[in-house]
């Protein structure tokens, strides 16, 4: 059977370009892709890069004091939203250029239209054309969830934060994740007085408790008021704002509402259902170890498989869908030991399995330093840092690692190396330190903290 293309990929994000550039100028296939947004996907445009950005802006604010701790003064220190919003603004504009640019030079037909899929080897767009392809890659990503709730209709997601005409003089962060908990700190910094909410006993859940515990306080010394093991009821329109009931019965008026307590793969009228493809119970698309469906002719890759929600890993996936269809070396993806970073502020980065998660599994030692670093100390700050170490006791490998501290997310990204590696805890022993730094804790700690 002859078709129009041998790879069409739906979906412009990183990880539906990185597949169709290197298929196309690497391999010397026939692609064509189809974005019915912006190319860059959510992380470039409405995720990673601006909230990133965000961050970069939101924490001079914490950094100014630590100036003035070395002998600097400031006159006047004044945020403008509408400068650094053009700026951002720009540099989207920018990087989606960047994106087309790099399908065009790899010879990538583009669509700028909605697809479905139709059949197993076809997809329409929304222009009405039909188009045939040997192999389907859907690569769509996600969108935020928002709860059946009375007045939801009156919030904003994470899509939303990067668009404000104005700054609201107070916002409400519903949610215990990375990305409410990121946000937080964003607004915090920007000087909007933000409260997060969240139903659960700790933020970020998931990760390390000591950690966690340590990224709490710290947001809460820094101006946050977090609120833990309560929800929201109801929220309420009114002139003076959004009047929002929590489950205690309290009320709060606040000018911004979001909401961040989910995403779903963004399938809905994707996939003709007479197609076949397997879905799951939150309409992700259902893969094997090598990113392909229920229908042989069609993989996924990224948010829509809801394997590991990661940018970096989208784009490691592409790159493993490449190898196996079309360069005759199947090749798994291994979603094992995946370096993170939650831009929080603090920031903080990790590795491997949590002390919990480790001592389920038998005897571990935890190496841990908790400490002001020399920076902040002699600024006349109380930021803490943390460096944590999870050892296996028989083995000696070290099975974690967890970090809150400036600049965690770069130290996690090389840390990741060792850790994937197998290293021991003697393999960070032998290492030497590099003094003065916060990372050379982690080559310095000879004694246990504990061991469970």
């Amino acid at each position: 059977m002859s078709f129009d293309y041998d790879l069409f990929v739906i979906g412009g994000g990183s990880g539906g370009v990185r597949a169709a550039r290197v298929a196309s100028s690497e391999t010397g296939i026939r692609v064509g892709l189809a974005e019915m947004d912006r190319y860059g996907g959510t992380c470039v445009i409405r995720g990673c890069v601006p909230k990133k950005l965000m961050v970069f802006a939101s924490d001079v604010a914490h950094s100014l004091p630590e100036a003035e701790g070395y002998g600097w003064t400031f006159t006047e220190a004044r945020f403008d939203w509408s400068v650094f919003y053009q700026k951002l603004t720009q540099e989207l504009d920018r990087l989606e250029a960047v994106y087309r640019d790099l399908l065009k030079r790899a010879g990538v037909r583009t669509f700028d239209a909605r697809a479905k899929i139709v059949e197993a080897h076809t997809v329409e767009l929304s222009s009405g054309e039909r188009i045939t392809a040997k192999i389907i890659l859907v690569a769509v990503g996600g969108m935020p969830t928002l709860p059946v709730l009375e007045g939801i209709e009156h919030t904003i997601t994470s899509n939303e934060m990067f668009h404000f005409e104005d700054l609201p003089g107070s916002i409400l962060i519903v949610g215990g994740g990375y990305i409410a908990s990121e946000f937080s700190g964003i607004m915090n910094g920007l000087g909007v007085k933000t409260t997060q909410i969240y139903r659960g006993e700790q933020i970020l859940r998931g990760f390390d408790n000591e950690a966690r515990d340590l990224v709490a306080g710290e947001m809460v010394k820094r101006g946050v008021n977090l609120l833990c093991g309560v929800n929201v009821e109801k929220i309420k329109k009114t002139p003076k704002g959004l009047l929002v009931t929590d489950t205690n019965s309290t009320t709060h008026l606040y000018d911004a509402v979001m909401y961040a307590t989910g995403r779903s793969a963004n399938t809905k009228n994707l996939i003709d259902a007479s197609v076949g493809v397997g879905l799951g119970a939150k309409g992700e698309i259902i893969v094997d170890k090598y990113s392909q469906s229920t229908v042989p002719s069609i993989f996924a890759l990224g948010d829509v498989t809801d394997r590991v929600n990661l940018t970096p890993v989208a784009i490691h996936e592409a790159m493993a869908f490449i190898a196996t269809v079309f360069r005759g070396q199947p090749t798994p993806v291994d979603h094992g030991l995946i370096p993170t970073a939650i831009f929080t502020q603090p920031e903080m980065g990790a590795i491997g399995l949590s002390e919990e998660e480790a001592a389920s599994r038998g005897p571990i030692e935890v190496y841990a330093a908790n400490f002001r670093a020399m920076r902040q100390s002699f600024a006349g700050s109380d930021d803490k840092s943390l460096l944590k170490l999870v050892v296996c006791a028989n083995s000696r490998k070290v099975l974690g690692i967890h970090i809150v501290a400036p600049q965690a997310g770069e130290m996690i990204q090389l840390l990741g190396i060792a850790v994937k590696m197998g290293a021991t805890k003697e393999d960070f022993d032998r290492t030497m330190a590099v003094h003065p730094t916060i990372a050379e804790e982690l080559v310095t700690m000879r004694e246990p903290t504990r061991k469970t």
